[in-house]
């Protein structure tokens, strides 16, 4: 049976968002509140600074990588040497970016959320190729895991409070709107998950220590757990994208000298490659 392995030090105060991409030194993922992009390159950690909150990236299909930051989207070259703020979708101080995704058409999501948590405060905004953004979800407390399935028809979302798992059809927009799956509360809240190859959803457990695999008929199957108490986002990578990583935070947890850090586990199963984004 796999075991979870620890990759790194506690390198991050609020890890997030792990990527996958083969034409980068190895695996990113983001120091949220820090604003910093994190890269695991041969065992070693190289941090980018981005801005004031490094919310989510993805790779463009040009070679470069989008962003969401604190109130909107980013362009940066492959290097994340030169960051290119893309027009601020809010001026409310109290409202940041959280987590995203692209869909299989090429457009970046990410959704929003305030920073006191309250009821309703943020959206789900969708970047276009041709760089115009849209609003596609209002209402929204604390906008999480968003992934495709493997055959791009079904979309899924996560809002944390709610402790479900919502699915959409997907034929370029977002509709029909359902409950998959429902976490019970003692069992943490679902914040960033992956779809793996064969359609099952593998999602992170924020309070729960673990990571929980599900059928895409809402049936669990597996069951992770971690040292750390506040587990993020998961994705799967390595050359033969067999391996999750796992992304954990330190926010709210004492006595845990394992959270912050980048675990691995071997699941037996391989992940999907990143869905791009493809600017026009």
């Amino acid at each position: 049976m796999s075991t979870v392995e620890q990759v790194t030090d506690p390198v991050a105060a609020h890890g997030e968002g792990p990527v996958w991409h083969a034409s980068w030194p190895g695996l990113r993922w983001v120091d949220m509140l820090a604003g910093d992009v994190l890269e695991l390159d041969a065992g070693q950690v190289r941090r980018h600074h981005v801005g004031t909150v490094a919310a989510a990236l993805r790779p463009r299909a040009d070679g470069g990588v989008v962003l969401a930051v604190e109130r909107g989207f980013a362009l940066a070259d492959a290097s994340l040497t030169e960051v290119q703020p893309l027009p601020e979708l809010w001026q409310d101080n109290d409202i940041r970016m959280n987590e995203g995704g692209c869909d299989p058409d090429g457009r970046f999501y990410c959704g929003s959320m305030s920073y006191r948590e309250e009821a309703g405060r943020g959206s789900l905004y969708r970047l276009n190729r041709d760089g115009s953004t849209e609003t596609v979800l209002t209402g929204v407390t604390i906008s999480n895991g968003l992934a495709w399935s493997p055959d791009g028809g079904t979309a899924y979302y996560i809002d944390t409070p709610t402790h479900r798992v919502g699915a959409f059809d997907y034929d370029g927009e977002l509709t029909g709107r359902r409950t998959l799956l429902e976490i019970p509360a003692e069992a943490g809240a679902p914040d960033g998950m992956t779809v793996d190859a064969d359609g099952r959803l593998w999602i992170a457990l924020w309070g729960g220590s673990a990571v929980r695999c599900y059928r895409p008929d809402g049936t669990l199957e597996d069951h992770v757990e971690l040292p750390a108490s506040q587990v993020t986002a998961c994705t799967f990578g390595g050359a033969d994208l067999d391996e999750l990583y796992i992304t954990t935070s330190q926010q709210g947890v004492d006595g845990q000298p394992e959270a912050g850090a980048l675990f691995r586990y071997r699941p037996g199963v391989r992940g999907l490659p990143v869905l791009p984004y493809r600017r026009d």
